[in-house]
Parts: C-alpha cells; sequence; structure tokens
C-alpha cells in the first residue's frame, strides 16, 4: 500500500478535534512563514475562513459544546475579524493571531492554557 493510502486512512479516522487542531497548525504556519504584505494577506485570509468556518459550526443547533462556549468562541471570532484587518492594511503584526490560535491548539489537546500553567 502506498504512503498515500497510509495518510487518507489517517484522515478518515481523524476526529473532527484533529482536524480543527490540524488547520490551526496550518494557519499558525502560514501566518509565520509570511514574509511580504501579499503573503500576510493571505494567511490573515486563511485565519478568516478558519475562524468563519468554526463560527458556521457552533451556529449550528446541534453542536454540542455549551451556549457559554459557544458564545466566547464566536466573540473571538469577530476579534480576530477586526484585529486580521488591522494586520493586513499594515497597522499591526500577526504574532497576537499567532498566539490566540495556538491556544485554541492547546484547548482542542485538552491542555491547560499556558496562562494557567504559569499562574501555577
Amino acid at each position: 500500500m502506498s504512503v498515500n493510502a497510509y495518510q487518507k486512512a489517517g484522515e478518515i479516522a481523524s476526529s473532527p478535534r484533529d482536524n480543527e487542531y490540524r488547520a490551526f497548525g496550518m494557519v499558525i504556519n502560514r501566518l509565520t512563514e509570511a514574509r511580504n504584505h501579499t503573503q500576510v494577506v493571505e494567511a490573515c485570509h486563511l485565519n478568516n475562513r478558519l475562524w468563519s468556518t468554526l463560527t458556521a459550526d457552533l451556529s449550528r443547533p446541534e453542536n454540542p459544546l455549551p451556549a457559554d462556549l459557544k458564545a466566547r468562541l464566536i466573540s473571538l471570532a469577530l476579534w480576530t475579524y477586526r484585529h486580521s484587518a488591522k494586520v493586513m492594511r499594515g497597522d499591526l503584526g500577526v504574532q497576537t493571531l499567532v498566539d490566540l490560535n495556538r491556544e485554541i491548539m492547546v484547548g482542542l489537546r485538552g491542555e491547560a492554557p499556558a496562562a494557567a500553567q504559569s499562574a501555577a
């Protein structure tokens, strides 16, 4: 069996949480590797698409997350759109978006957030 077949089988067996984790990792890579304005804009658009997809999923009545968590995540999405606009204008850098996405990845893995770890 080829490597591609193994990769496809792994993708099929992945949980939605694993897929979200990988998507955030991909966006972080694009944000951190952007070297010029065009690449930054493209990375911000990708980030916005990811957050839009998450918002659409969070808005579905069958989404099992608690309502307060869904509301907080949607609020974060709205914040990322505003922040991304400032990044695309050249007013801010990408690091805050990267940091937020990393914290979301920590949550997807069920780990304690960095802020909580440093306070302990």
